[in-house]
């Protein structure tokens, strides 16, 4: 984490990671995100955000509200940035 800031270091990865999945597909899996997601090597936190969601196929506003929803639930949205 930044000092003096309540961004972690890794604030925006879940927007990097949904902007790649998305750039050249309509709907995704969740076991691509998941993959995808094990690749880039996110931290613990941001991983335990997407095994949270359910399994399924997603379009894009669809899988950035449950995981909106997560990281709000987790009050992590300030420190890890939402997703759009």
């Amino acid at each position: 984490m930044r000092i003096g800031s309540f961004q972690a270091d890794e604030y925006g990865e879940l927007q990097r990671l949904v902007d790649s999945l998305y750039s050249n597909k309509h709907e995704i899996d969740r076991l691509d995100l998941v993959v995808q997601a094990e690749i880039l090597d996110l931290p613990a936190d941001l991983m335990e955000i997407v095994t949270l969601l359910p399994p399924g196929i997603y379009e894009r506003s669809r899988l950035c509200d449950q995981l909106n929803s997560s990281l709000a639930a987790h009050g992590w949205g300030s420190l890890y940035g939402t997703v759009e």
